[in-house]
């Protein structure tokens, strides 16, 4: 790639970190922000779930607009609007103000990632160019989260609004690149007439190659947009996220629970039957049709609900009966990080040799060694003892989640990488979701007879049933990567449907180093623009 390329593709993945960086430093944070603005126990839970439950309930939404209204315009307008509930939050003196700080922020990296996502399937050539940027992109996801870790214990000693300000000052130096660097996106009515014109099979035009199909713009503009859809879509996902970040209270207001659940079932239904019948549907629902796309983000879903439930679990472990500093823990699970390295490095290799299946099902088994190692914890482990458990599952990262991108966005035409996107980003935040609070409930319940911290030897009875729940998810997840998840669909071609195969940063957008005091995404296109 040119220097322009790589320039291009830092700054996209400098979103995903900045995404990364600001879930880990608050997760590190909270307590001190609990303390200071003397919060209650359910309000510090709102200030964390209030950004996942924005991130889950939009990121299908965000991702379609990009494909519909433009990935440029979604990427800066949403990153614009990042940055400045950032720096909200920064200002807060309540806690109302930081729950609608942080709700904003997630709604608000619900449309800007899967664009930045979407910019990059659509920007390098399919192959080998894509496959490395995806790959670079997903160890910056998880290196910023990782990194974040320690970044916010540092910050925290300085000052906790120090955690909402300094993504403040990298969202603003990333939207003056970013202006610079994404092609310029055409006016509406301007796209229309130049993508008729580019459509004519005798033109001669010699730039109809050029800025003009931009790979910040979408193939075509539709008639109108879902508004219904949309709606619906939306308010669906919203209930669905409620309902999995209530699983943390176990059997506790379990009613509440059913409600948000049956009610987000019932919206889906809505939902399937609003798109079978417009003519300009948010989801083509046949994307859905495909087993990759479906193994693919079932398979990120189990897999980053995994990986966050067992940092979850640990991060508990070390300072809750251990002892630990916020700090202290934050060093211990940089070694995580170290798919940062191993994904741009060691990943790419393999799949140019072996394909992502075989990555990807290699992933998931490192997942289950190394979860499994840590089933037998013990009272008074050293460092040493956990350490082979953390190295395995960084490795384990590396190898299984940037292939997931990969097999997930493979294929899916230009006019559907926003989508695709989208659905990768919405499993991913829904699994994380999902792992946290099926951690959290077990460990609730295998605590429940035991005062907390009164019976060292029950709570640590408790850390070892919740640790099966990660191990469940990644034998599932191995069982599901083995039935054929590297089958490649072809991509479309000029006049024919559009054939879907689907799409952060892994985006780790859950709750990772918080005590649990404060816890209750080929083109049809021959003519689009690539950067070499």
């Amino acid at each position: 790639m040119g220097t322009r390329a790589w320039a291009l593709l830092l700054v996209l993945c400098g979103t995903i970190f900045l995404e990364g960086i600001d879930v880990a430093m608050l997760a590190v944070a909270i307590p001190s922000i609990r303390s200071d603005l003397d919060l209650p126990t359910d309000t510090a839970a709102w200030v964390m779930s209030a950004y996942v439950l924005g991130y889950a309930g939009f990121t299908l939404l965000g991702g379609r607009a990009a494909d519909l209204l433009g990935r440029r315009r979604m990427f800066l307008t949403w990153l614009t609007v990042f940055l400045a509930f950032s720096g909200l939050g920064g200002f807060a003196t309540e806690g109302w103000t930081l729950i609608v700080a942080r709700f904003v922020t997630g709604v608000s990296a619900a449309f800007m990632t899967p664009a930045a996502l979407s910019l990059i399937t659509t920007s390098y050539e399919e192959g080998e160019q894509r496959n490395k940027a995806l790959l670079v992109f997903a160890g910056t996801a998880a290196g910023g989260f990782s990194l974040g870790l320690v970044i916010g214990g540092l910050l925290t000693q300085l000052g906790w609004r120090w955690v909402f300000f300094a993504p403040v000052l990298l969202a603003g130096a990333l939207l003056v690149a970013a202006t610079r660097l994404i092609p310029h996106q055409p006016r509406p009515a301007e796209s229309e007439n130049a993508e008729s014109e580019n459509a004519e099979p005798g033109s001669s035009e010699p730039g109809s190659a050029e800025p003009e199909k931009s790979p910040g713009r979408p193939r075509r503009r539709t008639e109108g947009f879902d508004i219904l859809g949309a709606t619906t879509a939306a308010a669906a996902m919203l209930l669905a996220a409620y309902a999995v970040i209530r699983l943390e209270h176990g059997l506790d207001g379990w009613r509440l629970t059913a409600g948000a659940a049956l009610a987000a079932a019932a919206l889906l239904v809505v939902f399937v039957a609003v798109e079978r019948r417009t003519p300009t549907p948010l989801v083509r629902l046949g994307i859905l049709r495909t087993g990759s796309v479906v193994r693919a983000d079932l398979g990120a879903l189990l897999f980053v609900g995994a990986f966050f439930g067992f940092q979850f679990v640990l991060t508990l472990y070390l300072q809750e009966l251990r002892g630990w500093s916020s700090l202290q823990t934050a060093i211990a699970l940089v070694v995580l990080g170290c798919d940062a390295i191993l994904a741009p490095t060691l990943t790419p290799r393999l799949v140019a040799r072996f394909g992502h299946a075989k990555v990807i099902l290699g992933g998931f088994v490192l997942a289950v060694v190394a979860y499994g190692l840590f089933l037998p914890v013990g009272m008074d482990w050293s460092y040493a003892a956990m350490f082979p458990t953390l190295i395995i599952a960084g490795t384990a990262f590396a190898l299984a989640y940037g292939p997931l991108t990969i097999a997930a966005t493979d294929g899916v035409a230009e006019s559907e990488q926003g989508l695709a996107s989208g659905l990768l980003h919405t499993f991913t935040q829904f699994g994380s979701a999902i792992g946290i609070s099926a951690v959290t409930a077990v460990y609730g319940l295998a605590s429940s007879g035991a005062s907390a911290g009164s019976d060292p030897d029950a709570t640590l009875s408790a850390f070892r049933a919740a640790l099966i729940v990660p191990v469940a998810m990644v034998t599932l997840g191995a069982l599901l990567s083995s039935f054929g998840l590297g089958s490649r669909t072809k991509p479309p071609t000029a006049g024919a449907p559009a054939a879907p195969a689907a799409p952060t940063t892994a985006a780790a957008t859950v709750i990772a180093a918080t005590p649990a005091d404060a816890i209750p995404g080929g083109s049809a296109n021959p003519t689009r623009q690539r950067l070499s």
